[in-house]
């Protein structure tokens, strides 16, 4: 599955929604704005080229990124630390990040990105299913509710990975708060129809229900924690996902039960 595109028609009974989805258009440009701005674009010439430009791109991530051993004891990795750490890129030793506020940094950290593909994955599935999800919300519940849940992840993967090698290691993405989104969505609209375009031969069109899709997507994230490889927090989707369904559960109204 490559790409859903939710229809909605039918679960508003065919009336489209009017309210326009301002958080979620404002999160795309933030996350945009910031990782052009940044040097894992490429296109900022303050960072330099080649592995100037790589070295740069660590100690960027370093500053600004969530490391769960930081946030977990709330004050930044000392030199002694970092050397035992594995550097993450050859040639570029990590540095100390003096005056770092790792409670901060779980904020900084989910709109940081760690390049053209990671950035476009996240904000195309954001896109998707970011703008129900704020109309059912609302504006303000949405922002928080976006923030609160990447901060969850974070501190959850933290948590988790507090004795592994990955405690020392940065964490960036906004995945987790998506991720949260799409939880959501799919106990918001279980029913919506969602066409999917699967790779067979040709990339198919086909049309879905919205708990089969998400939650194939869901299924695929479980058996990742456990069967890849380091490089991607696939905890961080669990934890989110879980966390936007139970607290979509708050918001769903159920109809009153008719007197038998």
């Amino acid at each position: 599955m490559a790409l859903a595109v939710p229809d909605h028609t039918a679960a508003r009974g065919g009336r489209p929604a009017a309210t326009a989805p301002v958080v979620s258009y404002a999160l795309i440009a933030l996350n945009t704005l910031v990782f052009l701005l940044g040097p894992a674009a490429g296109l900022n010439p303050l960072y330099g080229t080649g592995q100037a430009r790589v070295c740069a791109e660590q100690r960027y991530e370093q500053r600004w990124g969530a490391v769960p051993a930081e946030v977990l004891a709330g004050r930044p990795l000392t030199a002694g630390q970092l050397a035992e750490a594995p550097d993450p890129v050859p040639g570029c030793p990590a540095a100390p990040t003096p005056g770092k506020r790792p409670a901060l940094s779980v904020l900084t950290g989910l709109f940081l990105h760690a390049g053209w593909l990671h950035l476009l994955g996240n904000l195309l599935f954001l896109q998707v299913f970011g703008p129900t999800v704020e109309r059912r919300l609302g504006r303000a519940r949405y922002a928080v509710f976006y923030l609160a849940a990447g901060s969850l992840t974070t501190y959850g993967f933290a948590l988790a990975e507090a004795h592994s090698p990955n405690s020392t290691r940065v964490l960036i993405g906004a995945s987790g708060a998506i991720a949260a989104a799409l939880g959501a969505y799919l106990r918001l609209h279980p029913r919506a129809r969602v066409t999917t375009l699967v790779p067979l031969l040709f990339f198919l069109p086909l049309r879905f229900p919205a708990w089969l899709v998400l939650g194939l997507w869901f299924v695929l994230q479980w058996w990742s924690v456990h069967a890849a490889g380091p490089g991607v927090a696939y905890l961080v989707h669990v934890i989110g996902f879980s966390a936007g369904f139970l607290y979509a559960c708050t918001v769903v109204r159920h109809p009153p039960r008719r007197p038998g």
